[in-house]
């Protein structure tokens, strides 16, 4: 996850007292380590304290929810502020903070009267909607668990997955549930556009659920993004997704406290675009705000630059985010032109990586936000968050994803599972509050992902030095050639840099002698041109020998990416279809 962070200029410093007017040589200028220190120290909104999680002493933040019903219990003090606002085409539909929770009570009542108790999976298949965030929170307040289906997927995907986690009812839309082709699901449905206003009638004046739940209980089944194989279903629970909450949270106060700005809450929505059932639309857009109270505002339907455009305008939006191909999407369109560019604070990047050539693109844009770019790093299984890069320290190293979250711990160790010396590339390997339970249903492929302690092995290859850490590649995209690592990840940061390159990716083809070498597959700029040679001779500048790729496809229409915006290397390889349409 990553995105540039932009703040306003203030005249009040972090104590409330106005400064306008005074001398500042009569003013020390504040200490950026010393106000994000204050924020953990005892007492602090995000204090820590070691405490044992499921056998194991880890850092925890004291100050949490114990589960995600409580999280949404405490939102009811944002009232009547909007927490979610969809348009689908001409019509507007908002949630408050008080009227979701009010369907949300009545929806669990009805899933209670359905059936469904503490434990149980209701699984979640339809494309972004009101339903979608409703029956979500519905199913965790009873402690049963949400089963967030990828709405792109196929029938046989579907199948596999409702198969797999055995929901006791299904929350679909008429879309997906046509993708069956009129097959029983084997589980009772609730159609949105047929029942769900019914369930949301069922007890209008319902209070939340009272069933016990225990915070290391599950709460959420997330599948993999799956670039390398069918899909593994994560298992997040209670304390895991409230975690991420904490340490988001964190990140926005700590950034907001080391310019010496104060705290005021948002007043402005952000624009949400990812799906709901990605890290980004769920934890992010989705579960996020219960803490915070920051709206977000909805395009329904494919995306559609022109529109969302027009929506900054209209809802007053401050925030983009989506991946690097919806950016590129906005920043291209012809009507950015009427668009006020000082509404748009910050623009944040998530799903895949931010490229040079986005950078440049958005600052050439947004002049304001020149240098506020920022990095990050998670997945799925770490519960979305591991590490966030100042802009000062992607200046120093591209390669930067930063210093470990709070309570977030990073290891590197080799094959055997051993700590390698500082600056060595190994696995990477992180323990923290938010890492997943396991993988619901298989034994095995939990086992193989954890190392004793808790500690999940990440699938990344890195190293840390001084505490940063350094993203060098995944392990299972690891070049292997004539004996020596070349990391896909180092090549394509050399090759974005290109000019005539708009992106790129990175992947070993085999060699009888020298076991794989290095094709490079690239996206090039209207009316730019680019050859092996030339690519050789400019990643030859910055790179050894051994890395330069002996192969180059220029490849026409941008890269094929799943519904997270991951390169999915498999189709350019030509060992998969690209079956992601974006509708």
């Amino acid at each position: 996850m990553t995105g540039p962070h932009d703040m306003d200029g203030s005249d009040t410093d972090p104590s409330g007292m106005d400064t306008s007017g005074t001398d500042p040589s009569d003013t020390a200028p504040p200490d950026p380590g010393a106000a994000v220190m204050a924020l953990l120290a005892p007492g602090a909104p995000f204090e820590m304290a070691v405490e044992d999680v499921l056998g194991e002493p880890m850092q925890v933040f004291v100050q949490r929810a114990r589960s995600l019903r409580e999280l949404l219990a405490q939102a009811g003090r944002f009232g009547d502020s909007d927490y979610a606002v969809f348009h689908d085409g001409g019509r507007r539909r908002v949630l408050t903070f008080a009227d979701h929770q009010r369907r949300v009570a009545s929806v669990a009542a009805a899933m209670t009267d359905r059936g469904v108790a503490a434990g149980d999976r209701v699984a979640i298949l339809a494309a972004n909607c009101p339903e979608w965030i409703v029956a979500f929170w519905a199913t965790v307040s009873l402690g049963a668990v949400a089963v967030a289906c990828n709405g792109w997927w196929t029938r046989d995907e579907i199948q596999h997955a409702l198969v797999h986690t055995a929901p006791k009812l299904l929350v679909a839309d008429v879309k997906r549930l046509a993708r069956l082709e009129g097959e029983d699901p084997g589980m009772p449905v609730v159609v949105i556009e047929e029942d769900f206003a019914d369930l949301e009638a069922f007890v209008p004046d319902a209070a939340l659920p009272d069933v016990e739940i225990d915070e290391d209980q599950p709460a959420l089944l997330q599948f993999t993004s799956g670039t390398t194989g069918r899909p593994k279903a994560a298992m997040l629970s209670h304390r895991n997704v409230v975690g991420f909450v904490q340490v988001v949270s964190f990140l926005g106060a700590a950034q907001t406290a080391s310019v010496g700005l104060p705290s005021t809450g948002p007043s402005r929505p952000r624009l949400a675009v990812f799906p709901m059932f990605h890290i980004s639309g769920l934890q992010s857009a989705s579960i996020t705000p219960m803490a915070t109270g920051a709206g977000n505002v909805w395009p329904m339907g494919r995306f559609d630059p022109a529109t969302v455009i027009r929506l900054t305008t209209e809802e007053g939006i401050y925030a983009w985010n989506g991946t690097a191909t919806h950016m590129f999407h906005l920043l291209q369109d012809p009507t950015i032109g009427t668009l006020d560019v000082s509404l748009v604070q910050t623009v944040g990047i998530g799903g895949s990586a931010t490229t040079p050539e986005l950078v440049r693109a958005t600052e050439e844009r947004f002049p304001h936000l020149v240098d506020t770019f920022t990095s990050g790093y998670g997945l799925t299984e770490a519960g979305g968050m591991v590490s966030h890069a100042s802009n000062a320290m992607l200046k120093a190293n591209a390669d930067s994803v930063g210093m470990a979250m709070p309570t977030v711990g990073i290891r590197i160790v080799d094959e055997d599972g051993l700590e390698v010396p500082e600056g060595v590339n190994g696995s990477i390997c992180v323990r923290s509050p938010l890492v997943m339970l396991g993988y619901w249903g298989d034994s095995k492929a939990s086992s193989e992902a954890f190392l004793p302690g808790g500690w999940l092995v990440t699938g990344d290859y890195g190293r840390l030095v001084g505490g940063e850490l350094f993203l060098a590649s995944r392990l299972r995209d690891l070049i292997l050639r004539g004996g020596e690592n070349v990391y896909p990840m180092e090549v394509e940061s050399r090759l974005e840099q290109h000019p005539a390159v708009a992106e790129c990716a990175v992947y070993g083809v085999e060699h009888p002698m020298l076991g794989q070498e290095v094709k490079a597959v690239v996206v090039l700029r209207a009316g730019e041109s680019l050859d092996l040679d030339a690519a050789r001779s400019f990643c030859g500048e910055a790179l050894a020998g051994y890395k330069l790729p002996e192969y180059l496809e220029v490849w026409n229409g941008p890269l094929p990416r799943n519904a997270s915006g991951k390169v999915v290397k498999a189709v350019l390889r030509g060992e998969a279809d690209q079956t992601f349409i974006e509708e």
